[in-house]
């Protein structure tokens, strides 16, 4: 009965801290957004009722996305690569950082309403949390100058802040908590990867080899995508039902 409580309260003391990163991620973005309209003299409410709707919309893609997960040959089962980042990034082009978060939260919601925590929720923590650390910066960049240059230079910071921030985090705080919550050694997840990777003999060696390049991969792909494809779809994205033609929205990405 003791262990039984024991786990109850690591699962609830779990809970409570990923709601704190969900709700310390949110305050960032939107304070870093209000700043940034301050500064540019702009008066657009950061969540008005068509943003909303979108990050609804945005958010469904996402999830739909998530599900879809490619393994990867060097790294363990529980580690696979998605593209639920896509949708989050490019809304987060068009509707600012705070959208961007709340996409990547409401996605793993949605998630969960589709296909239960198949890692004690260590895997849906991992995937928000990593995720606004490409979302965050890229999306702050491009904000603060919209143009071709800086959308490009905020995919390249995002994708490194990722690769970085997602391997110290996993080192640190995730590998270390799934082992907790599952009852089992640190040393039983490194012999996972040591199975596929000789060269993955401790924790440091496990992340350099298996995390740091999925996440430079995801990053690097997802950048790619949201380039190419949102030049034509921003015009769509900003449309505010005046799109007959004099009002056509600039496309800013362009660099036009």
């Amino acid at each position: 009965m003791s262990e039984l409580w024991k786990n109850v309260q690591e699962n609830v003391v779990f809970v409570l801290e990923f709601l704190a990163v969900v709700v310390t991620l949110f305050v960032i973005a939107y304070a870093a957004e209000k700043l940034i309209a301050r500064k540019k003299e702009q008066t657009e409410r950061i969540l008005s009722t068509r943003k909303i709707a979108m990050i609804g919309m945005f958010s469904a893609i996402s999830a739909v996305l998530m599900l879809f997960e490619i393994p990867m040959p060097f790294a363990p089962g529980f580690y696979k690569l998605d593209f639920s980042e896509l949708p989050a990034l490019i809304a987060a082009f068009a509707f600012g950082p705070v959208a961007g978060v709340m996409i990547e939260f409401c996605k793993i919601v949605l998630k969960l309403l589709f296909k239960s925590t198949s890692t004690a929720f260590v895997g849906e923590l991992a995937n928000f949390a990593v995720g606004c650390s490409f979302i965050l910066p890229a999306s702050l960049i491009y904000l603060l100058r919209k143009s071709k240059k800086t959308a490009v230079a905020g995919c390249i910071v995002g994708t490194i802040c990722l690769t970085v921030f997602g391997t110290a985090f996993n080192a640190v705080y995730l590998l270390p908590k799934f082992a907790q919550l599952y009852g089992m050694p640190i040393e039983a997840l490194i012999g996972m990867g040591t199975e596929i990777n000789a060269a993955i003999t401790d924790i440091t060696s496990f992340v350099f080899f298996a995390v740091a390049p999925l996440n430079l991969i995801k990053g690097t792909s997802v950048s790619i995508v949201t380039l190419l494809t949102y030049k034509s779809l921003s015009p769509i994205l900003k449309d505010d039902g005046k799109m007959g033609g004099r009002h056509r929205v600039p496309n800013t990405v362009s660099g036009r």
